[in-house]
């Protein structure tokens, strides 16, 4: 009787797990279309860039410098919207940027504060930046839909560069429009103050940020909104083949860009696919670019003293790298 009713409970243990397991695969919805979400994530972005108007806090040499805050125009309100920025001859400006991603183009609305005097950096390199991240969704309540702003982090002191390989599309694509500013003052408290850096926001579409995956506690496809003021900038060398990343970047446009299948590359010099930024043999001529710079004595030649075919070292740094394929 004992083992009877053991093994019933077993027999109906395993149909309920059996259960569970084909409802979860029956469940599991498909990701959206990229061209459909995005033209959902853009009437977001445009409602609230229209119903929304900006305050800026001008305070150099303070945390606070470059600090925007959004806030929503009242009914009969004569601000003027973030939206009538588009285009400005003076700052602040809204620009917009096409990005072509995942086969469509998307629309990217950002915002200038100020650009910054320094350097820029390419969409490889480490940033150190302060920002606040928020995300948009519409959510409706008794048959009324309203768009609200969730902030879901917020960095007023950086610790530490981000390497714009590595987090989302959209940050890559914005913080090359912007610059850093004058060198940083240290502070008797160990901080310090930076001044005339590039400040803005970015407005992005899901499919340029977390789209289905969503991230902690942002849910999947919501466009996001990032508050920003960029500090500092830090080369990287993705292959370590001893030329920074942004040297390599052949056309000088601060961006190594998505291409599809059968187009050329201009930042891929041996056209075997793989962006010289990550290619160990950027030439393809059997031999690595870091042994190809090796001095006689082991070190690393400047790059600035990499001459040409010709032997002339003062060309563009972007075309004296690939030594052997220009000289054949």
């Amino acid at each position: 009787m004992n083992k009877f009713r053991f093994y019933f409970i077993l027999t109906i243990i395993s149909l309920s797990l059996f259960s569970c397991s084909k409802n979860n695969v029956d469940e599991v919805t498909p990701l959206r279309d990229y061209a459909v979400q995005f033209t959902a994530d853009n009437v977001v972005i445009e409602e609230y860039l229209n119903t929304h108007y900006m305050t800026v806090t001008n305070n150099p040499g303070q945390t606070n410098d470059q600090d925007v805050e959004f806030t929503k125009k009242p009914e009969g309100g004569t601000q003027p919207s973030i939206m009538s920025y588009l285009n400005k001859s003076t700052y602040p400006k809204l620009l917009v940027r096409d990005v072509a991603f995942h086969d469509i183009t998307y629309k990217m609305y950002y915002l200038v504060l100020r650009p910054g005097t320094g350097e820029s950096p390419c969409n490889v390199d480490g940033v150190l930046a302060s920002y606040k991240g928020t995300y948009l969704q519409n959510s409706t309540v008794d048959n009324v839909t309203t768009l609200t702003a969730t902030s879901f982090e917020d960095v007023i002191y950086p610790q530490q560069f981000l390497g714009l390989y590595n987090t989302i599309t959209g940050w890559g694509e914005i913080f090359p429009q912007f610059k850093t500013g004058d060198a940083p003052v240290a502070n008797a408290d160990g901080t310090f103050t930076y001044n005339n850096f590039g400040a803005g926001v970015m407005f992005i579409p899901s499919g340029l940020a977390y789209f289905a995956a969503g991230s902690g506690t942002i849910p999947s496809y919501v466009p996001l909104i990032f508050k920003f003021k960029l500090y500092a900038i830090q080369r990287l060398d993705q292959d370590n083949d001893g030329i920074p990343s942004y040297l390599e970047d052949q056309n000088g446009d601060g961006y190594f860009g998505r291409f599809a299948s059968g187009t050329v590359n201009p930042d891929d010099t041996d056209g075997d696919g793989i962006p010289d930024f990550l290619d160990v043999d950027d030439d393809g001529d059997g031999t690595s670019t870091r042994k190809e710079i090796t001095a006689a004595d082991g070190t690393l030649i400047p790059f600035s003293a990499i001459p040409d075919c010709s032997g002339n070292t003062t060309n563009p740094a972007r075309i004296k790298k690939h030594l052997d394929k220009n000289c054949k």
